[in-house]
């Protein structure tokens, strides 16, 4: 194989992120029937806020605050505990995407594998130990402990400099977000490989090296 090391996302890259069930479950616990159209309010500031924290204007504290504000005003709890208590649901609901486990497998004798994501930590860690995958990576680089988030070229230093700055040509970087993971693999000078899980619904703006529809494929690509 031509790549020493395999740089991983995590949300919706190895692990399916089903925030809208996440939500339903937190807000069950507060006798909350949680809409579709719930949660497109909700996705009215999360989003913005998270394009703020990946161009590091926000931190990850005020972002994980701020999207519960709304809900924190309307039943009278305090937006840092809805937000522990999105994460936990999260946890729970927690499943790898189809194939994430066979990859890993097939991978590690072939490569050194590592995560960076800009996912929160207290979900991070649960995930991977209930999952039984946190033997497969050498290092988890998680930009809330880092302080600045992917597409931030600081955040790959970061990690090249855990792996040992390899050759930068034998190291891939694989997400399934263009302006996150693919563009901050390209600002740091690695190869890439975008998941475009929305097929032909989604064109590649910030050329990718590949591009697979899924992580079997992914497999078939690098063997």
């Amino acid at each position: 194989m031509k790549y020493e090391w395999v740089i991983f996302d995590a949300d919706e890259t190895l692990f399916h992120f089903d925030a809208f069930a996440g939500l339903k479950c937190l807000f069950a616990n507060y006798q909350v029937d949680f809409t579709h159209d719930d949660f497109e309010f909700y996705q009215r500031t999360n989003k913005p806020l998270w394009l703020e924290y990946q161009n590091g204007e926000i931190s990850a504290e005020y972002l994980q605050v701020t999207r519960f504000n709304f809900w924190a005003d309307k039943l009278g709890v305090e937006a840092k505990t809805l937000n522990q208590g999105f994460l936990q649901a999260m946890a729970d609901i927690c499943q790898t995407l189809p194939g994430a486990r066979r990859l890993l497998e097939l991978l590690e004798t072939r490569a050194k594998l590592c995560i960076i994501t800009n996912g929160f930590t207290a979900l991070q860690q649960i995930r991977l130990e209930r999952t039984d995958l946190s033997h497969f990576f050498e290092h988890v680089i998680i930009s809330e402990q880092v302080g600045c988030a992917k597409p931030d070229v600081r955040i790959f230093e970061h990690a090249l400099a855990l792996m040992g700055n390899p050759d930068k040509q034998k190291v891939l970087m694989v997400g399934d977000t263009l302006s996150s993971d693919i563009q901050g693999g390209v600002n740091a000078g690695l190869d890439t490989c975008w998941i475009n899980h929305a097929g032909d619904k989604e064109q590649d703006t910030v050329g990718a090296t590949y591009q697979v529809a899924c992580l079997t494929s992914l497999y078939q690509l690098l063997k």
